[in-house]
């Protein structure tokens, strides 16, 4: 009976063919928008990530994302160094200065000060030259989709000269940094040169990065520093968190993919669900002498179910197929760079594409429960 299930489906190779490349349409749309959400999400926290010599962030008490700042005293860096359970505790500029080439081109910049110490939170991915060049007078690392957009067509080379509010830096270094949610260059340098790029302030620190001591965990530290100096603490993840749900509470970015995933799974269920009705229609004379030799509805429920999950697992198939195939095309793309085809969304994908087939199989078996055998032969 599962072989005469099969060759019915594929009987009609213009409906099975429909069929499957509905399944796998719905399929990539699905998993295409959801993976590009992650991945959008993913980009609000990604300057926060490639930091990774510190554990905990300190911030104003009012801070909610990266890039809200409220720039905290200097008397604040010693406040936290004296929390105990901290090991160390340094200091991180952020700023938006902009960047100009001696051929005109410029862009508003995200420039992070770095300690000039320690140098803590220096991209550790670097393609060309060497963040330790970064104790150089007027040296800056920039990354490699900034320099591509500040020097377009032209090849990856040292010490070119950008000016930042009219101070002359060098380029000494080219990171591969994770992709920010804005399509800024990305530049890293020291913090005494920053505050001069951007103009000095009366306050300049825009957050305080510390490492807990061996064995007390990040979480505490961040307790006691709140207690202590009533400013806000978050370790690195929970930082990270705090991005996306800004951007998911106060942007127009969920509801824009949420109403394309909506539309994919409509059109992907009404479509499916439509193909393999009409083609369990048009094999009712089938279905009926099948009836008439004596399988049960159980069995012919069970055939069904095998033509619907069959077409749904070789439309899925394909549909992920096609949107791996995408990602790999796009990841070395500039502006798609750290896009990628997220597990979790092949897994929730597979939930609807489930949805989709049962819905399907419900108003077929409907149908072929209810057929009289006599009925469709004097049709």
């Amino acid at each position: 009976m599962n072989f005469v299930a099969l060759k019915m489906l594929t009987g009609d190779r213009a409906k099975y063919l429909g069929l499957i490349f509905a399944i796998a349409f719905c399929t990539f749309l699905l998993e295409n928008q959801t993976s590009i959400f992650a991945g959008v999400l993913k980009r609000t926290g990604s300057q926060i990530l490639d930091v990774t010599d510190a554990a905990i962030w300190v911030m104003d008490a009012k801070t909610e994302y990266f890039e809200q700042t409220k720039a905290l005293k200097d008397t604040d860096l010693a406040r936290v160094r004296g929390v105990d359970g901290v090991e160390w505790a340094v200091k991180l500029f952020k700023g938006a200065p902009v960047a100009r080439t001696r051929a005109g081109k410029f862009a508003a910049c995200i420039l992070l000060g770095l300690d000039d110490a320690t140098l803590t939170g220096t991209p550790r991915k670097m393609l060309l030259g060497s963040w330790q060049r970064l104790r150089e007078p007027d040296s800056i690392v920039v990354d490699n989709a900034g320099y591509i957009l500040l020097f377009p067509d032209q090849p990856l080379q040292l010490e070119r000269e950008l000016e930042m509010n009219d101070h002359k830096v060098r380029i000494v270094g080219i990171s591969d940094a994770s992709a920010p949610f804005l399509s800024n260059p990305v530049v890293h340098t020291r913090y005494s040169q920053a505050i001069n790029f951007v103009g000095r302030e009366r306050t300049q620190l825009s957050y305080v990065l510390v490492r807990p001591q061996p064995g007390v965990g990040a979480e505490e530290v961040c307790r006691r520093i709140e207690a202590q100096t009533s400013l806000r603490a978050r370790t690195t993840d929970q930082f990270r968190w705090d991005c996306i749900r800004y951007y998911l509470k106060n942007t127009g970015i969920p509801v824009n993919f949420g109403i394309t995933i909506t539309i994919a799974l409509i059109v992907g269920t009404v479509v499916a669900g439509q193909t393999f009705y009409l083609f369990t229609v048009e094999n009712l004379k089938q279905f009926g002498a099948l009836k008439a030799i004596g399988v049960t509805n159980w069995r012919l429920t069970g055939m069904v179910l095998l033509q619907a999950f069959t077409a749904g697992l070789m439309g899925f198939g394909l549909g992920t197929g096609m949107a791996a195939g995408f990602f790999e095309i796009t990841l070395r793309k500039i502006a798609t760079r750290g896009l990628i085809l997220t597990c979790q969304s092949v897994a929730l994908t597979g939930g609807c594409i489930l949805l989709v087939v049962i819905i399907a199989s419900l108003l077929s078996i409907r149908r072929v429960v209810v057929l009289e055998p006599a009925a469709v032969f004097r049709g």
